[in-house]
């Protein structure tokens, strides 16, 4: 698995999907919202919650979970093992997949909101 599998969160790179309201009670009449969906399955364990990191790289082959990622703070990169990369930085959002192969880069000091999801 490359880096086209780990994915940007945006409407850009999900798919909508507008979940049916009928089982909401519904406050106020202009109420929409859109989901863009970029994963989804079956889940075994779950965790998440706050990190933060210091400049440093580490390699995770393979990933042990389906990972999304929000960056507070700071700056990050994924890369494969090809050489393939991506960066992040303050107020991105991005998924990493299970099984993903590759270098977790902490290009400066970084706060994320992570939620881990095994498969």
């Amino acid at each position: 698995m490359d880096i086209t599998g780990v994915v940007r969160l945006s409407p850009e790179t999900g798919t909508a999907n507008v979940p049916p309201i009928e089982s909401y009670e519904v406050l106020s009449a202009q109420w929409r919202e859109t989901e863009y969906l970029a994963y989804g399955g079956p889940a075994k364990e779950y965790t998440g919650g706050f990190w933060t990191g210091e400049p440093g790289a580490v390699r995770i082959a393979p990933w042990p979970y389906d990972e999304i990622c929000v960056i507070l703070s700071g700056r990050v990169a994924v890369a494969d093992l090809d050489g393939g990369r991506a960066e992040f930085g303050a107020g991105e959002a991005f998924f990493i997949p299970q099984g993903f192969a590759g270098d977790w880069v902490t290009i400066e000091p970084t706060s994320k909101v992570f939620v881990a999801v095994t498969r």
